[in-house]
């Protein structure tokens, strides 16, 4: 038993080591600047704050770890996602640990996700939603902690990590509200006791320098937010149109995992046992975020962009394995795997192919070019104002500015064009330059 045990675990490893590096090198050698998202992250990052325009600031936070560490790498923001990714395959496969004797089912539940595109094809942009992945998973994973246990540090470590999913990205509420209705299901039927609000004090200590630079800046975050959803557009169609959409997008991303099911059990057998716990406990936090952002849209009329999301099937492997457990046909392990391996290396070829074939994206904006062009112009038109400290303009341009060059200026916002500025705020207008951004 304990070399069948160790045999699972390696072959655990090797897929989540195989996949940081395949998905970490692809992009690498394949793009030739970094995505949007990423360059936006990075342009927060060298001005850092409590918050930005559009998010709040652990999207900035990290890449800035990174760039302190490797600069302007284009592989280390790569390499950043796909930690953000393994992580999260990792806390998965701990998880499951408690759910399943057998750890078959525990690597099942992780080798699964790869059904998922939003687990590999767009995990190479760093981005709020993948920023997002391992927060969300974490607290999972502390929330079951808590309440299988109920020691005081479990709960701490899920306010704790529940705070910073929040700093993450807004969404993060979806999957709170699960947290909320499980915890006080649970203690009007007395399984846990109020121990568990001990949460709160991480929490909220975490978020109250985010709380009063909303209130400093006219919650601006929240403003985009709102304006994202198009909830400024009228009609009472929307409430019908936007959540069928919506439901729709979600059969078809759930199309390729939903096929690895069916090469893995022998008929569609639930278990439907709500005295079960941990069915219970998993069915709540995989499908209460769901079913209330699926409210937000009916009941506000608005749209849910797909990438939102990323993070709310992390979990969804193992729900899938823990209802077809009994189901679940080891002879067909071979006819699975050979699925498994078809998507695990047609994601990144189909990512290379894209990559390399279209020439009009984001990735192949030349940053570089663009940031040696801005400096030689600023360093002919003023050079009398001293070094370059900031660099004002949109996420895109100013942000490749900032990022390629070995001084890294601050990025501020400006919607008024694109200036270079010394450390006393004289700038020089660089808009004479010439730039060809990518739609």
């Amino acid at each position: 038993m304990a070399t069948y045990k160790k045999n699972i675990n390696n072959i655990f490893y090797i897929f989540i080591t195989s996949h940081l590096l395949i998905w970490t090198l692809i992009p690498s050698l394949t793009n030739h600047n970094l995505p949007l998202d990423t360059i936006e992250a990075l342009a927060w990052g060298s001005n850092l704050d409590w918050g930005f325009n559009k998010h709040p600031p652990m999207s900035a936070f990290l890449p800035e770890i990174f760039y302190q560490i490797f600069g302007p790498q284009d592989w280390a923001y790569y390499l950043l996602s796909q930690i953000c990714i393994v992580v999260s395959f990792l806390v998965v496969f701990k998880l499951a640990e408690d759910f399943f004797d057998n750890k078959i089912y525990c690597l099942l539940s992780v080798l699964l996700l790869e059904g998922i595109y939003f687990y590999n094809f767009t995990t190479p942009e760093f981005n709020v939603n993948v920023c997002l992945i391992p927060f969300w998973s974490i607290s999972v994973f502390y929330l079951w902690k808590g309440i299988k246990s109920n020691k005081i540090l479990d709960w701490i470590f899920l306010g704790l990590f529940s705070g910073l999913g929040f700093l993450s990205k807004y969404l993060f509420v979806y999957l709170g509200l699960a947290i909320a209705i499980l915890l006080i299901y649970l203690i009007i039927n007395k399984k846990i006791n109020l121990k568990c609000l001990v949460s709160l004090i991480p929490f909220f200590l975490i978020l109250s320098p985010h709380f009063i630079w909303l209130s400093e800046n006219e919650y601006v975050t929240i403003t985009y937010g709102l304006m994202r959803t198009g909830s400024e557009e009228a009609g009472i169609l929307n409430h019908l149109r936007h959540p069928f959409i919506f439901l729709l997008k979600q059969i078809g991303i759930l199309i390729p995992f939903l096929t690895m099911i069916f090469f893995l059990i022998n008929k569609l057998k639930i278990n439907t046992n709500l005295n079960d716990d941990k069915l219970l406990f998993l069915l709540l936090i995989n499908l209460i975020p769901i079913l209330f952002i699926f409210l937000t849209s009916f009941t506000m009329g608005v749209k849910i962009r797909t990438m939102w999301m990323t993070p709310f099937y992390i979990n969804f492997g193992l729900l899938f394995v823990y209802i077809f457990k009994s189901e679940i046909n080891f002879e067909k392990m071979k006819a699975f795997s050979y699925v498994f391996l078809v998507l695990f290396f047609i994601s990144p070829i189909l990512y290379a192919y894209v990559s390399i074939s279209k020439t009009d994206k984001r990735t192949d904006f030349n940053g570089k070019n663009l940031a040696n062009e801005a400096k030689n112009f600023y360093e002919t038109e003023a050079n009398e104002f001293g070094n370059i400290e900031y660099v004002k303009g949109n996420e895109w341009i100013a942000g490749n500015i900032s990022y390629h060059l070995p001084e890294r200026p601050k990025w501020i916002y400006s919607s008024e064009g694109l200036y270079m500025c010394n450390s006393d705020m004289k700038c020089v207008n660089i808009n004479e330059i010439s730039i060809k951004p990518k739609k």
